[in-house]
């Protein structure tokens, strides 16, 4: 059995919530899409051994999807229809009740992905050079993703 088997089987829910999500939400279909990228990324590293890059991004990634989900409101809509389903009443907006399944996979994948780390690679000197790295690639690629989906995130703040 391979080692990051369960890392493997994360992303790959990652990236089918986010292809659900571009089918739910056809106008943001181009930011799931991209949003994938990340998940897909991972799945190379991990089939050509490259795990330890991939348990960084896997740390790093799914944290700013977290933050950028709770500064356009996702995870309070995710929040109110994971309470609405423990109440026993049927969920009313499918992509909150994505957006709440991508926000368990994101934390599920950060526990494994540092429990992978911690086992593997702590201690080696590798982690900050791989930590820098990594999290220069993720900033830029969600910032890239900002800037050219500024338009269409939604602001909760905005009238």
């Amino acid at each position: 059995m391979r080692p990051y088997r369960d890392i493997a089987t994360l992303s790959g829910l990652q990236v089918l919530c986010f292809l659900l999500l571009t089918h739910f939400d056809p106008e943001f279909f181009l930011l799931h899409l991209y949003q994938s990228v990340l998940y897909v990324a991972i799945l190379i590293m991990l089939f050509y051994m490259e795990d330890r890059w991939a348990y960084m991004i896997g740390m790093l990634a799914p944290v700013m999807w977290l933050v950028m989900a709770f500064a356009t409101g996702l995870l309070g809509g995710a929040t109110r229809q994971l309470g609405l389903m423990l109440s026993g009443g049927a969920p009313t907006n499918a992509v909150s009740l994505l957006a709440a399944a991508t926000a368990v996979l994101a934390v599920l994948m950060i526990v494994f992905c540092a429990r992978h780390w911690a086992r593997e690679y702590a201690g080696l000197g590798k982690s900050l050079s791989t930590f820098a790295v990594s999290f220069g690639v993720v900033v830029l690629y969600y910032g890239i993703l900002v800037m050219w989906f500024w338009e269409m995130i939604p602001n909760p703040g905005k009238n």
